[in-house]
């Protein structure tokens, strides 16, 4: 059997590693640089993200892309900033041989307002390589699911029996798969959730309670919902594991580096603060302005996204963007 290939070995890529090696498929999880690709071999674990998880023996980890050039079937699990050019340094080496991408990233290109379907559409056709497109999210923490911990989550293609197949390839005893066809839908979600979850942090950290959360929670997946329909995407999934799913796990659990980015807002640190104090950077952060320009281009309202720009980008107070959302104009619940 050819191993699954993962580029991208932070939390999530290195979890999903985990995870394929465990099934009892061979994974080959690829490193940027060559000391983190040999610091994986030679500990078995990843003690920066994942510290205590083992590698199984079916994981071997290289620095070497060539090495990946015989997978058909790969994950990427890079930042939304930082997929195109690890796609695109995997295509050079591959010869313009058919592939399969499953897309791990939560987020959306800045620059382009590209999504990672597209962004991985363009670079296989620059490339002249035949790619076949498909994403995978849900309410998958990487250390939950690293130690097995029962998850579910979600493979979306516009290709219904490549979705079906990834999930038959992908899933295991501990995570369960559905397939969806809708790719624009899932993937929006994924990105437009973070940045809800960092409110929700900011709640939080301002010592407010379960009705406030509650009503943000609510509030914010009407906010995900909108923006999806205005880009075609299928109501149905904002309720499912994608949306309302991952939603929950994201702006209620300790792991969340969303929430607990918005936690340190609320404490009074400064984006600057928090960048310099970790090693991994919450996408919610940089796609937050750009979640807000996809909707400001079609229209759609999203006022919690808004107040979350405004006190990270602007300087306003958390207690000042929490006023100026409960006092906005009354409304009907059910408008779109």
């Amino acid at each position: 059997m050819k191993p699954i290939g993962i580029l991208g070995a932070g939390s999530f890529g290195t979890a999903l590693a985990i995870h394929v090696a465990s099934s009892g498929q061979p994974a080959l999880l690829w490193a940027r640089r060559s000391a983190t690709a040999e610091a994986l071999r030679a500990d078995r674990q990843n003690r920066i993200y994942l510290p205590g998880v083992s590698f199984p023996p079916a994981l071997e980890v290289t620095a070497d892309l060539g090495l990946l050039a015989a997978a058909e079937t790969i994950v990427v699990a890079a930042p939304s900033h930082g997929y195109r050019a690890v796609l695109a340094e995997h295509l050079a080496r591959r010869g313009g041989a058919a592939l399969t991408v499953v897309s791990a990233t939560k987020g959306v290109e800045a620059d382009s307002l590209a999504r990672m379907s597209r962004v991985s559409a363009e670079e296989g056709a620059r490339a002249g390589t035949e790619l076949r497109f498909a994403v995978l999210s849900g309410p998958t923490f990487a250390a939950e699911l690293a130690r097995a911990v029962p998850s579910a989550a979600v493979v979306a293609s516009e290709d219904g029996e490549l979705a079906a197949a990834l999930c038959e390839r992908l899933a295991g005893p501990t995570l369960r798969l559905y397939s969806s066809r809708d790719v624009v839908g899932v993937e929006l979600a994924g990105a437009a959730k973070n940045v809800i979850a960092i409110a929700a942090g900011v709640l939080s950290g301002l010592g407010l309670g379960h009705n406030t959360l509650a009503a943000l929670i609510t509030r914010g997946l009407h906010e995900m919902t909108r923006l999806g329909a205005a880009y075609g995407g299928d109501l149905k999934t904002f309720s499912g594991l994608a949306g309302l799913g991952d939603l929950v796990l994201t702006c209620t659990g300790a792991l969340s580096r969303n929430r607990r980015t918005g936690i340190e807002l609320a404490q009074g640190k400064t984006l600057g603060d928090i960048e310099t104090e970790t090693t991994e950077i919450a996408e919610g952060v940089k796609n937050s302005r750009v979640i807000a320009r996809l909707a400001h281009d079609r229209g759609v309202e999203m006022p919690i996204i808004e107040q979350m720009v405004e006190v990270m980008y602007q300087g306003k107070s958390p207690r000042q963007a929490l006023r100026d959302l409960m006092t906005r104009e009354l409304k009907e619940e059910s408008r779109l």
